[in-house]
């Protein structure tokens, strides 16, 4: 099997001839290690896709997650200057906006006054809303995305063709609240007026689900949702039910009417054990991150044990504790005992829990692969290690 029909059968519950190995990096990961320049991976639709490409081969990777959309291909045109501040680089655009970018880390932007992007719970409209990128200065507010939006897509399957899987992302419809009003007032607003919060997500899951489509047309082999703010670090079991399962419903349901056998999974980070069966019921195909202790609360096996024969599973190695701060053997060690609960039965993808960090040793994440290559066989049985 190649990667691409690897990782079908496993999101489709089957048994491939081994586990696929699939992680998704950090951008500052990107930054430190693909040996282009950070500004062209942030900026460009060709800068991201090789860094996407190169390290996804470096890695041994089944699939490649592309979570940054296409770029303006004319983005160059509006700079006015480029230069070095305390260890970053600030770029000036001709509109007054500056970036601060980072060797490591995600760009921030800045007004012209000096401040970041910013709006009050009362400022918003909900029939003005439509999808909100965390990474966007404004929300998008026409019923349209550029026609640029898809290149990074487009760019990867020209290079991988159908050798990998190559996942579209888009971002829940309680992510893009909880980014676009900020976590402590996007929180509050369910208190002081969940009526109009509803309103708000409604609007944002039609973008979500006009997003997720136009990932799909352009290619894209699965279709991942972001639901960070969704454990129970930030709201409990009720609040999910209202504010975050029936608009995941909407999306999965919006891109299961135009695309049926398109797999959809969702990531949702931090204490996530007690709700496994409220995304379930979003009708997902799959589980991202399963998370830890101390990250999270998700015992892998219980996991397995509710969600396996229905659901596919992904993640559960500590990206923190074991990936960044561990050695290689001890990475290999994690792997295998994830492998060796996980496994059998086929539906599992071996994947940090969460993103791996920027300053991850990248001989760390390369023992994944190996330990796959050793371990996640199938028909699957215990190796006795040599």
């Amino acid at each position: 099997m190649n990667s691409r029909e690897r990782m079908d059968v496993a999101m489709r519950l089957g048994t491939p001839d081994r586990v696929p190995v699939m992680c998704q990096l950090s951008l500052g990961h990107y930054f430190l290690n693909s040996d282009l320049d950070a500004i062209e991976i942030w900026h460009s639709t060709e800068g991201f896709g090789e860094a996407l490409i190169t390290l996804q081969r470096r890695y041994g990777f089944d699939g490649i997650l592309i979570n940054l959309p296409g770029r303006d291909p004319d983005w160059r045109k509006h700079i006015v200057r480029i230069e070095e501040q305390e260890g970053s680089r600030l770029i000036t655009w001709k509109d007054g906006w500056t970036t601060v970018c980072p060797p490591d880390d995600l760009p921030h932007g800045y007004d012209p006054t000096g401040r970041k992007f910013s709006v009050t719970f009362g400022g918003i409209d909900p029939e003005q809303l439509f999808y909100f990128e965390p990474y966007d200065i404004v929300p998008k507010v026409k019923k349209t995305f550029p026609h640029w939006q898809y290149d990074t897509i487009r760019y990867v399957l020209g290079r991988v063709g159908s050798e990998v899987s190559v996942h579209g992302e888009v971002f829940s419809p309680f992510t893009q609240w909880m980014e676009l009003l900020g976590y402590s007032n996007g929180l509050m607003a369910l208190i002081d007026d969940a009526g109009k919060v509803e309103a708000c997500l409604e609007a944002l899951t039609e973008g979500t689900i006009e997003l997720a489509c136009g990932d799909a047309e352009a290619g894209a082999h699965a279709i991942l949702i972001s639901s960070a703010f969704a454990g129970a670090g930030f709201i409990s079991r009720r609040h999910y039910t209202e504010f975050v399962l029936p608009y995941e419903r909407k999306v999965i349901q919006g891109i299961k009417a135009r695309y049926s056998d398109l797999p959809v999974y969702t990531h949702t980070c931090g204490a996530i054990g007690d709700r496994l069966d409220l995304i379930e019921q979003t009708g997902t195909n799959g589980i991202d991150t399963l998370d830890p202790k101390p990250l999270g609360d998700v015992d892998l096996a219980e996991a397995k044990r509710r969600l396996g024969g229905r659901l596919f599973i992904k993640g559960n190695i500590d990206p923190v504790n074991t990936l960044l701060r561990g050695t290689p053997q001890e990475c290999l060690v994690a792997a295998r005992e994830r492998i060796e609960i996980a496994a059998p039965g086929g539906g599992y993808i071996l994947s940090t829990a969460c993103s791996v960090a920027p300053h991850t040793p990248p001989e760390n994440i390369l023992r994944l692969r190996e330990t796959v290559e050793i371990y996640g066989r199938y028909p699957h049985k215990l190796v006795e290690a040599g």
